[in-house]
């Protein structure tokens, strides 16, 4: 059964790997072999436990087996503006609604809640299904940058306080995700549900 949960230290050298994977299959087709390989040396076990330290990372499982990992943390130390960083599904996963998951889990977060604007960094191959989410290109940022990423946003009005009896996503992990995923990778033409992406610094 999928679940998402948040991260825990033991998680990191799995993530490492999924990310790799991920990496090498799913972003090949717009990154050279030599980017590639520079990402994923830099995004070592130990560079998930620095960022779990920075954010609010989760990662979803099936059963024992991490099949995907997001996290929301501060835009450059603001209170008010925040990023989604570290955005993968492992390409057998794809297509059966873990990204659309990963997202909505990301958006129930306090940090989305309290943020006025929410920032992705997102890459060539990702671009179209955050726009399928409804974010936007940030103004001036509609090619890639130096990092060969695309800069895309949300303005969202900063909520003081939550409804009563409306639980944060950090205090409660428990999720009707089985009504969100596939048992089997969705066919062309059945929305853009778990489309292969990457967001990350």
């Amino acid at each position: 059964m999928i679940q998402i949960r948040r991260f825990r230290p033991a998680d990191a050298a799995e993530v490492a790997q999924v990310v790799a994977t991920t990496l090498n299959i799913s972003n090949s087709q717009d990154y050279s072999s030599a980017y590639l390989e520079a990402t994923i040396k830099r995004m070592s076990p130990q560079f998930f436990l620095d960022k779990a330290e920075q954010t609010h990372f989760y990662i979803v499982h099936d059963g024992n087996r991490i099949v995907g990992t997001g996290a929301i943390g501060s835009y450059w130390g603001s209170t008010t503006e925040y990023s989604f960083f570290d955005i993968f599904v492992l390409p057998t996963y794809q297509k059966r609604g873990i990204g659309e998951l990963i997202i909505h889990t990301l958006e129930h977060d306090v940090y989305f809640r309290q943020a006025e604007r929410v920032e992705i960094p997102a890459s060539i191959t990702a671009v179209n299904f955050y726009r399928h989410m409804g974010y936007t290109f940030k103004k001036g940022h509609e090619t890639v940058d130096e990092e060969q990423l695309y800069r895309l946003k949300r303005h969202h009005r900063l909520r003081r306080s939550n409804r009563k009896g409306h639980r944060d996503v950090e205090k409660d992990y428990k999720f009707p995700v089985t009504r969100r995923v596939s048992e089997r990778p969705r066919s062309k033409g059945e929305g853009w549900v778990g489309f292969p992406f990457w967001a990350a610094f």
